[in-house]
């Protein structure tokens, strides 16, 4: 069995040693000690049940760890009241350990470590190499995050849209270091929806997909960003869209609209067109219509001018955008884009340099600072 097989069992084992009275952060590291003792002794001597054999081997570090006659004694009771391996739920198991790292006492950051630590079974290391941080600040983070979920139990329903949100963000920050958080958010969410029949599940594991399908057209040969009205269709993966548009209509079909469904239709409808030029940006406005009604959010209003900018010509965007706060991130870089479109291109030269001073993240800022350049240069 390979590590990333091997990453699987980690929730099961871990919701384990919780329930069996473990405290959070104890039981977590006596997890990684019996994942370290895996790797080394399993190459020779695989175990007919690696699930069992992880819960036993890290229920003795976890008793191993902690000495005092009074714990030692609940812990033996607990022991020997407690199920065998096999006859736990591996599906209430893994479901349990997603609502408890999506807990409502953690800041969306502590909860996305502690979900691909506790839930991925990354190491420290690899989570602080994603986030670009050191591995001394991650560690405190994940730290914190196990106290304060230390005295959280298995006994009341999770939020699944808790759960949603914090793999929303895992994906969201992409790629960076050696671990590919954009394909470990897709592994999770595909492990919750086999556990959790919830068309927003559903929907949030078709949006995944479908925009990790044109991820290899996003960047050009130099690393720089390229827009998706340039890119190359061709370089799409065809066998993401598919999956991620069966996966939608069938969550579409339950008649349950949610947030993650709406997103993932206009993405599907952005898949959908052979060119840039064929999009139905009619549809897609009518979608973040449904978004809006669902959200009410600023950020969607901002996607909204933009997709009535390209259905309706660009000075029905600009008088949406008239009504929003320049305040938003990107509103600037989309007045500039709606200004081009409309054919002020000083003002819109004049927009992107703004835009790119305002932009935190440098490839949208070199992407900015070349487009206002092009626009000068005429």
């Amino acid at each position: 069995m390979d590590e990333s097989s091997l990453r699987v069992l980690v929730p099961r084992v871990l919701a384990v040693l919780v329930r069996r009275g473990a405290d959070f952060a104890a039981a977590e590291d006596a997890v990684q000690d019996a994942l370290v003792e895996a790797l080394r002794t399993w190459p020779d001597t695989p175990p007919r049940d690696p699930a069992g054999w992880l819960v036993t081997v890290a229920w003795r570090r976890f008793l191993d760890a902690t000495r005092s006659a009074d714990a030692r004694r609940r812990r033996e009771e607990l022991l020997e009241a407690e199920p065998q391996p096999g006859t736990t739920s591996a599906v209430d198991d893994s479901l349990q350990l997603y609502f408890l790292c999506a807990h409502p006492s953690l800041s969306p950051s502590s909860a996305v470590a502690l979900t691909l630590r506790a839930v991925g079974g990354l190491t420290t290391r690899q989570i602080a190499r994603a986030y670009l941080v050191p591995e001394a600040t991650m560690a405190q983070r994940i730290s914190r995050a196990k106290r304060a979920v230390a005295g959280a139990r298995f006994d009341a329903p999770g939020d699944v849209a808790t759960v949603l949100r914090v793999l929303y963000l895992v994906f969201n920050e992409g790629y960076s270091g050696d671990v590919d958080l954009a394909a470990e958010a897709i592994r999770l969410t595909r492990q919750l929806a086999s556990v959790v029949d919830h068309p927003e599940v559903a929907g949030l594991l078709a949006l995944m997909l479908l925009h990790h399908a044109r991820r290899p057209a996003r960047t050009a040969a130099d690393g720089s960003l390229v827009p998706l009205a340039e890119q190359d269709r061709q370089r799409w993966d065809t066998g993401l869209i598919a999956e991620g548009v069966t996966i939608l209509q069938t969550a579409l079909s339950r008649d349950r609209l949610g947030q993650y469904q709406t997103q993932a239709a206009i993405a599907a409808l952005h898949a959908d067109a052979p060119t840039a030029a064929e999009t139905d940006w009619v549809q897609i406005v009518q979608w973040y219509d449904e978004l809006l009604r669902l959200t009410d959010s600023p950020v969607v209003r901002l996607n909204r001018a933009v997709a009535l900018g390209e259905a309706d010509g660009p000075r029905a965007g600009l008088a949406e955008l008239a009504a929003l706060d320049p305040g938003l991130p990107r509103y600037t870089a989309v007045a500039a884009h709606l200004h081009e479109r409309d054919g002020d291109t000083a003002r819109a030269a004049r927009l992107y340099a703004e835009a790119a001073a305002q932009a935190h993240d440098a490839a949208e800022r070199d992407h900015l600072t070349r487009q206002a350049a092009r626009l000068n240069s005429r």
